[in-house]
């Protein structure tokens, strides 16, 4: 049979598929086992092989604890857990059934593992061998086991309520360009499984727990039933009896229980740990003797206790010499650090003589710029792990992608005169942002959710004025579990930059980019642009009209929709504001849709009947730029207009203004100012897909 099955030669796609088989296979074939190993009698050198891997088994966990640097890189240990429990309990029932039947004959009638735990562990001594059971099972089930479980529910608990934190910081650094959907999405999933996982340890301690009682009723039945087999069937002396089968039983209990304990340490290794880049190994020798003066103080206390008589002095006193000598060795190599210079400079040439004034020293003004306290240089500098340089490349990316431009480069440098955690934007040599951000430190913001105060710095977010608290690292966890959004202190940085950028965008748009965007577009449609630059609308009108865009939120990604559109008008009309509003009904449908992403119903304030004929009569008046409204009505105008857009925030609905065509431009630069979140849209601007629901009226009282 042997030689016909390996005569039979497996198609290749059919032997790539038996390897991946083999691992889906191994559960079944494991439960199958276990459940064999209970019910079927098994001869001692079998029973000796599960042993020896039940132990092996045990050590390869310990081991990948120590190693893991995360506690979701060993995401399979509660399984793990459980199996190794149920394999230790079939172990138990195998044994026991062999220890009963030929326990009889000598100590290794159940395999020579449960001997050499019998005989060398326990020195042969069952009085001893159960003692030290009794010690084992106690430490394991009261302290190891017991400590394991308490970690892992209030992990879980405090998973579960950090989760909500947690997603909005993520949809935060998505929302900044920070990171992209497939990382939002790898994180979202981390989240949900490091909750999952502290869940599943507690359950999984569980049973660690119930196996040590378990442990100490076999042992007990083991003893009690071998003495009446012993007694009652093989006619043996109750002494024979008592030892045979008491070592036989304590032998079996601590080859179990061993196991048990080593796994249990890990389980507490793996739940107690604090997230960091460093196995468990490293990072508790470079933080426990990583100070000299405490191996010096701790030298000093332990050769005191060596001098004092009737104390072990030699062993105190080498300890003491050890630890002194370390902590000598750790000084010495932290001095040696330090002296190291740099190898001396040649002697400075002579100053040359001071050179004429030329027009090099004009140095161009950078369109953006970021200027870094001393403290903040880390997070700009990528030799000290800094990642605010990256983080910027992924907000121009955004930008480009969303707003339909690239903007210019943000140009970095430290600045001495800004306090030592301050920063400063700047746009075209102009301060337009400043903030503080502490390196090491994270912003817990408060979005309105957020329950209890955390201690720490009180601030407010720099790019949205929400308030805020920095915190130390320790505290991010708590304060996610209570609803606030953290986050480090260059997403701060990034996060405002990005801000700034978005509501500047008219003012980044220059006439080097508009060429850009022309260039882009005439690789697709070379006549559509050639027939509108120069020979329609000179560069600077496209720029204004552009700029007018930007400078009301409208993204200029549909750049052939505004070419067309300005081809068919620019005919017989050449002023910018009156060709906005024509692009303006072209991207009707855009706008919109960045406004109410997805909804059939727009929900919208409008104006008064008689406010609008007023402000008609003042526009017919006045002029395009509304100089001639009076006074009392602007204020009126302007307290109605920020009244109702707070009812529609409060309502989560998008503050959005519905007027009349020739009204459109007079009120959105007349309430910009006041109100930057308020958008002014007219009625020719919307889709007739649309329907429109009016939810506030502005005017409505006597004006």
């Amino acid at each position: 049979m042997n030689s016909f099955m390996s005569s039979i030669r497996l198609p290749a796609w059919m032997s790539g598929m038996s390897g991946a088989a083999n691992k889906s296979l191994a559960a079944p074939i494991l439960i199958i086992m276990l459940l064999a190993m209970m019910v079927l009698p098994l001869p001692a050198f079998i029973l000796d092989i599960f042993f020896s891997f039940n132990i092996a088994l045990a050590i390869v966990v310990l081991l990948t604890s120590l190693y893991t640097v995360k506690p979701l890189d060993f995401m399979a240990f509660p399984t793990i857990l459980l199996i190794s429990t149920m394999l230790r309990l079939s172990l138990n029932v195998a044994s026991t059934r062999v220890v009963l039947t030929e326990g009889h004959t000598g100590a290794d009638a159940a395999g020579k593992v449960i001997e050499a735990f019998g005989h060398f562990l326990i020195g042969g001594n069952y009085t001893v061998g159960i003692v030290v059971f009794i010690i084992l099972t106690i430490i394991n089930f009261t302290v190891v086991t017991k400590g394991a479980g308490r970690i892992a529910e209030v992990g879980a608990r405090f998973a579960l309520d950090a989760m909500p934190g947690k997603q909005m910081a993520i949809d935060a650094d998505l929302n900044a360009g920070l990171i992209g959907e497939a990382e939002a999405r790898k994180r979202r999933s981390e989240v949900a499984q490091e909750a999952e996982f502290y869940g599943a340890m507690d359950g999984a301690s569980k049973y660690v727990r119930g196996d040590a009682v378990a442990g100490i009723l076999v042992t007990v039945i083991n003893v009690v039933g071998g003495l009446l087999v012993g007694l009652l069937q093989h006619d043996m002396a109750f002494a024979d009896a008592l030892k045979n089968y008491t070592l036989l039983a304590i032998g079996d209990g601590l080859v179990a229980q061993i196991p048990s304990l080593v796994i249990s340490t890990a389980a507490g290794i793996v739940v107690s740990r604090v997230a960091s880049e460093q196995d468990i190994g490293t990072q508790v020798i470079d933080q426990l003797f990583a100070k000299p003066q405490v191996l010096y103080i701790t030298a000093a206390i332990v050769g005191g206790m060596g001098l004092i008589p009737g104390m072990p002095n030699l062993v105190f006193l080498l300890l003491a010499g050890v630890l002194a000598g370390s902590a000598y060795l750790m000084s010495r190599k932290g001095r040696s650090a330090a002296a190291v210079e740099p190898e001396a400079e040649a002697p400075a040439p002579a100053a040359p003589e001071q050179e004429e004034a030329s027009w090099q020293d004009i140095m161009p003004v950078d369109t953006l710029g970021l200027e870094v306290g001393y403290r903040l240089i880390p997070l700009v500098d990528k030799t000290q792990g800094g990642e605010l340089l990256k983080r910027i490349k992924g907000i121009r990316k955004k930008f480009a992608q969303e707003v339909g431009f690239l903007a210019p480069p943000v140009h970095i440098r430290d600045n001495l005169e800004l306090k030592p955690s301050a920063y400063r934007i700047t746009l075209k040599g102009v301060e337009v942002g400043n903030g503080e951000a502490f390196n090491g430190q994270f912003l817990a913001i408060n979005p309105g959710m957020a329950s209890g105060t955390l201690p720490g710095l009180v601030t407010t977010d720099p790019a949205f004025g929400l308030p805020a608290t920095w915190i130390d690292a320790a505290l991010r966890d708590q304060a996610q579990g209570m609803g606030y959004t953290v986050v480090d202190a260059g997403t701060v940085v990034a996060t405002h930059l990005n801000h700034l950028i978005t509501s500047h965008a008219s003012e980044l748009l220059g006439r080097a980019e508009v060429q850009s965007l022309l260039d882009h577009l005439s690789k697709e449609a070379p006549k559509l642009v050639e027939d509108l630059v120069p020979k329609l609308v000179p560069l600077s009108t496209l720029q204004k009209v552009l700029q007018n865009l930007l400078a009301e939120g409208v993204h200029i990604r549909d750049m052939r929709s505004i070419i067309e559109t300005l081809a068919e008008h620019a005919v017989h009309i050449q002023d910018p504001n009156e060709l906005t509003a024509l692009v303006r009904i072209a991207l009707g449908r855009a706008i919109v849709q960045q406004l109410f992403p997805g909804a059939a119903e727009l929900s919208v304030m409008t104006l008064d009947n008689r406010l609008e004929r007023l402000l008609m009569q003042a526009l017919a008046a006045s002029g395009a730029d509304g100089a001639g409204i009076e006074p009392g009505l602007a204020d009126t105008i302007a307290q109605q207009a920020q009244q109702a857009a707070a009812q529609q925030e409060a309502l989560g609905l998008t503050p959005v203004l519905l007027v009349p065509g020739p009204l459109r431009a007079l009120l959105s630069r007349f309430l910009r100012r006041a109100l930057p979140q308020l958008k002014v849209l007219s009625h020719a601007e919307i889709p007739e897909s649309k329907t429109i629901r009016v939810t506030a009226l502005v005017g409505a009282q006597p004006v």
